[in-house]
Parts: C-alpha cells; structure tokens; sequence
C-alpha cells in the first residue's frame, strides 16, 4: 500500500484546520504544515496533528510555498489541501480504498474540486485538480497566484471529490494585488497567469480593464481551450455589465468556434435572448444546453445545473411565454427531478394549476 505525505500552507486557519485534518485521519501518513505567518493559533492547532510544522517567509509567491511543503515530504505520494478543504464521509471511503488499490505505476491522480453548492450542499461549480502526485518524480508548482502543476505520466481521473468551504471571506484583494505587483515588477504574464488576471478583475467589477485583459488573452495561441471558453463568458458578463449587448452576445458566439458548445455557454446564449425578449431562439440554445454531454474531464469549470435543472426550468420560463404552457409544465416537471424541492418549481406547479394546465410529458425529446 502506498503512504501519502499531506502538504499544506496556511496562514490564520486556526478556525478550519482541525476540521480539514480530521477528515484525512487514516489517510494521510505524514503531515506537513507550512506556516506563512499566522497570527492566531493555526500553529498550535497543527501541532496537536503533527511535528512537522514549518515556518516560511511569505513572499507574494503560492507556487514556491507550496514546492516549499513539497520539499519535506517523505511519502510515496503528495497530496495537497487547502485548511478550508475537506474530505465528506463517502470521499474518505472512496480515498481509503484508493490507497490500498493504487498502482504504483500512476503519477497523478485527478480529483473532483466542489468549489460552491446549492442550498442543500450539493455542489453547484467543481472541477478536477491535481490531487495526489507521486514524489520525487519532478512536479512543481507554476503560477505566483492560481498556481498549477501541469499533468502528465499515467494519470487516473477519480470520481473522490475534495469539498472547498470557507467560513470567512479572507483577503479577497490579495490576488489581484499579486497580480498588479508582478507587473509593476515588469514581470510577464504567460496564457494562464493573463487569463486568471482577467477572472480577478471582474470579480473586482473593473469590466472595462477585464476587457482589455481578456481580450488579449484570446489571441494567445498557446492558451487553453477551457480557459479560452471560459474566457468568452466572462467577457460577455464584462459587455453585459457595460450594457454592450451586442458584444455580450459575439463574445458567446466566438466561444462556438473553438470548440463544440458546452452546456454553460448554450445557457449563456439562452440568457441574453431570454434578455432580448426572443423566446424562439432562447429556447433552441436551451434545449441545445440539456442534448450537451457533461465532459468533466476536460479539466475545465463545470456547472452542474447546466446540464439539467437551468436550463429546464428556463424553458418552462421561455414555451410560457410563447403561449405554449403544456410544453411549459413538462420541461418544469423535468426541473423537478433534477431538484425536486426547488421553490421555483412549486412556484410554477401552483401557476400552471392555476390555468388548468396538465404537464405534456410525451413532447419532450431529451
């Protein structure tokens, strides 16, 4: 059986820690916390789990930290988690037998990131992450900010999923700060480092200067398809926000040329001519979005309800409009068994009640 050295950084966890190191008890044969200045108790929590607490210089830099970790690993395999990371109940089960099975031979293996969830804790936006990599056979973290390490080898995909919750906001400057350092510093951005630039500053709501960014980054030859996609939604958002709507919808329609159209990008179309008042086309783009095959191994971000529950409930929105309230009923019937408690439907089922209106579930072609 293979052993496994958890590294982290940390900085001010003391809230989380514990809880994230609870969850990978049994897991993980060594832990490694790596302190980047913290001014709470992070470091005596970490102690109660561990002796091998290190401090480090914090220098603008998440990569160097975390090859710093890496450097102390004494295990087959690294795995990295975050204090506000943790493993659910089904996951550490799933993780637990992943240990006693693995070849080896692997080098990488990729895990399930759940990054935001709904109501009920179900994840609404995940990706896979490199997860757990074999030591000593040269991976390093790239990136000051966002930072990656680039897979390669024998890589297994597992369906193990790391579950991100915070319980505070943090720093929500610090990235782009990063960012804007590097190129006071006269530092280059590559394609990765361009593309995340302009995810930061949208979320700081600088859409004109995100524009710019992003643009750019589309011409980048070298760029990442999912990176590139994700790009042109973003950049819609960015004209959208400006009230530039015809540019918000030739953003997303650029996003068609480079690949074949993921169900995001479909409910993005649907939105802006929902938006635009044109149920026909809205409805194309929608039911387009539920005939899309869900491609979590892409590597790129991936919505869940975008292949289900949105753009069921938007059609049911979109065929009312057009008078055509049976087709309506159905495709909010479909919502349902994507998410049977959902208000938006019982909203709709009292609605169509209401009319005298029975669900056409025959007309549905999915």
């Amino acid at each position: 059986m293979i052993t496994i050295s958890l590294c982290m950084i940390v900085k001010n966890e003391e809230e989380t820690l514990g809880r994230c190191l609870d969850s990978v008890q049994g897991i993980a044969d060594e832990i490694i916390v790596v302190d980047t200045g913290s001014t709470d108790r992070t470091q005596e929590v970490a102690r109660q789990y561990t002796d091998a607490v290190y401090p480090y210089q914090w220098t603008d830099d998440f990569a160097a930290a975390r090859n710093y970790a890496f450097s102390k690993a004494t295990g087959d395999y690294l795995l990295w988690l975050d204090a506000d990371d943790l493993l659910l109940q089904p996951d550490r089960e799933k993780f637990l037998s992943l240990k006693e099975t693995l070849s080896p031979q692997v080098d990488l293996v990729m895990m399930r990131y759940h990054v935001a969830f709904d109501s009920a804790g179900n994840p609404t936006f995940s990706y896979y992450r490199e997860r757990l990599l074999k030591n000593h056979a040269g991976f390093l973290w790239e990136g000051k900010v966002h930072e990656v390490i680039t897979p390669r080898g024998v890589i297994v995909y597992s369906d193990i999923g790391v579950t991100h919750r915070k319980t505070r906001s943090g720093d929500l400057d610090r990235n782009l700060r990063i960012y804007e350092k590097m190129l006071a510093d006269g530092e280059k951005l590559g394609p990765r480092q361009q593309f995340y630039y302009g995810r930061e500053l949208v979320d700081h709501r600088e859409y004109a200067k995100a524009i710019q960014v992003l643009e750019l980054f589309l011409l980048e030859p070298t760029a990442w398809v999912e990176n590139k996609l994700d790009a042109c939604r973003l950049l819609s958002g960015c004209y959208r926000q400006l009230g530039w709507q015809e540019d918000a919808l030739f953003a997303l329609l650029r996003g068609l040329a480079l690949a074949p159209p993921r169900a995001e990008l479909c409910c993005d179309l649907g939105a802006w001519f929902l938006g635009q008042g044109r149920f026909e086309e809205a409805v194309f783009w929608y039911q387009t979005a539920l005939s899309r095959p869900r491609e979590d191994q892409s590597g790129g971000f991936v919505s869940p309800d975008c292949y289900g529950f949105l753009p069921a409930i938007q059609l049911c929105v979109c065929l009312d409009q057009l008078g055509r309230r049976r087709e309506a009923a159905a495709y909010n019937e479909l919502a349902a068994t994507y998410r049977p408690d959902s208000k938006e439907v019982a909203h709709n089922r009292a609605y169509f009640a209401s009319l005298g209106e029975e669900p056409e579930t025959n007309s549905l072609s999915l």
